[in-house]
Order: structure tokens, then sequence, then C-alpha cells
């Protein structure tokens, strides 16, 4: 292979590996996107993909299986956010390179061409998504109008905090305490001087889009896949999340009882049954937005998280929550995987959305709460409790892929 045509082929396999992680795309599948896209380039391609860092070691097929990588290259990246439709844009031209409807070239200078970040448009609507995803949360755990109201103010302040964390970056290390604190801080300060309110779910709804439950999940994915490193990184950095969150609830709890600030005892009624379809109608839309689907997937994103809350809860009424969530993860497992072979695209368009909902982020936050107020039995009993509901969801999704293995590596 000419010199300039391997550089050319390694810079699009280069740049590949740095936009699929950037987009949220976990260890597993990245890999094989990128060692699939390489052989059919006539690449070989070793690659390790941790949440902080990817390893290419590259050379070509040409040279034998026992010839030493002519090329390796570490990239240091920051942790990928979901990005539905960044996403499926990358695949789409992967998948075209791939076929031969672009060479190399063509297809290095659109992903380049990639755009990041946010118009002021839909920054806006981020914001007010995480305030809906509030609402929504706090509907579903039987709060009263207070309640949501408190939900739904405290997510906008939050919404605003994270805009302002994306823009300061001496403020993002420090962004999950200082929205733990507020939101505690503000919800006590409600329910001694206003309204009386369920502090504790008042702020789970407040902090929901900040709960890492869709990191850990992916975390244990990737751990029970044998990507050691990169489910043990993934890991940690949930569970410091989850601490940080946890310090600034504590905090902002303390600073409540050192000015009398107690929880008011009557709490409001919750509101009627059919508030919880639509609150979930209108927060499975603000999940779609939030993971930046596409216009076109809007719905159908939507409607994954509407089956995979479907089978959770009635699953879970007939024979337990554990049962219900494992369930719900096998169902959407083998929706992505059908979605993907049928229309030939990511089925994390499906799967993430369907999921998202399943994922045990609030149990996290409320074991380090409890072990934090020393209430260590409890706090254990949570933990445990996770650590359940993590194994079941990981369990579904893993045999949904055994059921209907999944035809592509997105």
């Amino acid at each position: 292979m000419q010199a300039a045509l391997f550089e050319a082929k390694v810079r699009f396999v280069s740049e590949l590996a740095k936009r699929l992680h950037q987009y949220g795309t976990s260890a597993p599948r990245l890999e094989s996107a990128i060692d699939s896209v390489s052989t059919r380039l006539g690449l070989s391609c070793n690659s390790l993909s941790t949440p902080t860092s990817i390893i290419l070691s590259i050379g070509s097929l040409e040279d034998g299986p026992d010839a030493l990588p002519r090329f390796t290259q570490v990239l240091r990246v920051e942790p990928g956010e979901v990005n539905l439709r960044r996403l499926s844009e990358t695949d789409d031209i992967a998948e075209r390179v791939y076929h031969g409807q672009l060479d190399v070239a063509q297809g290095l200078k659109l992903l380049q061409n990639l755009r990041s970040g946010l118009s002021r448009k839909a920054e806006v609507l981020q914001v007010l998504c995480f305030a809906i995803a509030s609402t929504t949360v706090s509907v579903l755990l039987g709060g009263g109008l207070g309640d949501v109201l408190t939900a739904t103010c405290f997510g906008l302040i939050i919404g605003l905090l994270g805009t302002l964390a994306g823009r300061i970056e001496s403020f993002a290390a420090s962004f999950e305490l200082v929205a733990a604190f507020i939101a505690t801080f503000g919800a006590s300060l409600v329910a001694a001087h206003w309204v009386a309110i369920n502090v504790r779910s008042v702020v789970i709804a407040a902090l929901i889009v900040l709960l890492p439950g869709l990191m850990l999940t992916t975390a244990v994915v990737e751990l029970s896949s044998r990507h050691l490193v990169a489910g043990s990184v993934r890991l940690m950095g949930a569970s410091a999340i989850l601490l940080k969150l946890a310090v600034g609830a504590a905090a902002g709890f303390q600073l409540a009882k050192t000015l009398h600030l107690g929880e008011a005892a009557a709490v409001t009624p919750a509101l009627p049954s059919y508030a919880s379809w639509i609150a979930l109608l209108a927060g499975t839309y603000s999940f779609a937005i939030l993971f930046q689907a596409a216009k076109r997937d809007i719905p159908l994103a939507m409607a994954s998280a509407w089956l995979g809350y479907l089978c959770t809860t009635y699953a879970g009424q007939a024979y337990g929550q554990e049962f219900g969530v494992f369930f719900a993860g096998l169902v959407v497992a083998c929706a992505s995987n059908l979605f993907a072979r049928l229309k030939n695209r990511p089925g994390a368009i499906v799967r993430v959305p369907g999921i998202i909902l399943l994922v045990p982020g609030s149990v996290g936050f409320r074991s380090l709460f409890f072990v934090f107020e020393r209430d260590v039995y409890l706090g254990l009993d949570m933990a445990f409790s996770l650590v359940v509901l993590l194994a079941s969801l990981v369990a579904g999704l893993l045999l949904g892929n055994v059921l209907l293995p999944p035809r592509r590596s997105l």
C-alpha cells in the first residue's frame, strides 16, 4: 500500500474513532466499529478505548499477520456525551466509505465538518428540557402540585447552571456539587416557608438529568464484555459524580438544619393518575431532546422510552421490580437490534432512550446520601438494591443481544 494512501486511511480511521467516542459510543461498540472499518479499508487495527483515551495501532493487511504495526496513536479525549443526531451522521459517513460510495479523503472531510456544540435555540430548548424532565419524575414519584412546581423550578435552575458549566471550565468540575446544594437547600427553604413538599423527592426530581444511571449501566456492560479498563474507569467516573451530588445534598440539608428549616410534616396530595401519562409524554420528549436526537428520530426515541417504561411497570407489578427491569432491558435490546437490522442505522437511537427510565441512578444517590446521614444500614440496603437493579438491566440487555444479535457495531 502506498504511503500516501495508507496515511489517508489512518487519518480517516482516527477521526472516526474520535467522533464515535465524542458522541457517547461505549468501548465494545467503538472498538468493534473501528476494527470492522479498518479491515474493509485494508488495514489491521488494534484499538483500545476508555472514557478518556483512545489507542490505535494500525498496520496494513498486505504486510501479513506477523508484521509490526506501521503507526500507533494515543489520543487524549474528554468523556463523550450521547448525541444521537451526530452519531447517526457519523455512522452514515462510515457506511458510505465502507461501501465505496465515498473515498477516505471525502469521508474525512465530512467527519471534520460535523458541527460541535449547540445553537442558541437548541441551548434554550435543552435548558427547558431539564425542567420538563424534573416535572415528569416528580409526577411519577407521586408528588403533589407543590412538589411538581418546586422540582420544575429547580430543574430549570440546574439547566441554566449546566449551560454556565459548559462555558466556564473551572466551574464544570464542581457543577454537580453546586447543583445538589442549591436544589436541596432551596427545597428545604420552600418547605419551611411556602408550601408543604417532600424535600427528598423534589431533590431527586430536580437532579434527575445529572444522576449517572446511564453511565453506571454502560460501565457494567463494559465490564461484562471484558472491557475491564474502560468499565472500571467509567464506573469510577459515575461514582465520583454520585459522590459530588451526595456531598452537595448533605451540605444543603446541614445548612437547612443549622438555620432550623425543618421539613413540613404535611405533604400535598398526589396528582390524579392521568397526570402521570401526560407527564410521561412530555418527559419522553425532553429526554429525546437531551440526547440530541434528530427531528425525524424524536418520535422513535419517545416510543422507545414508552416501551421501556411500560414493560418495566407492568412486568414489575406482576413479578417484581427486578424482573420488570430485566424484561424491559431484554425488550429494548431486541427492539434496538431489530431497528438496526431493518433500517441499517445505529441501534442506539432506540436503545439509549429505551433504558433511560430504567437506569437506577437515583438509587445510588439515595444510598450515598443515607451514608452521609449516618444511616449506614439503610445506605447499604439501597446500595444492594442498586447492584441488583443494575445486574437485572444489564442481564436483559446482554440476553437481548443473544436472542436477536446485532448485525452492526453501533
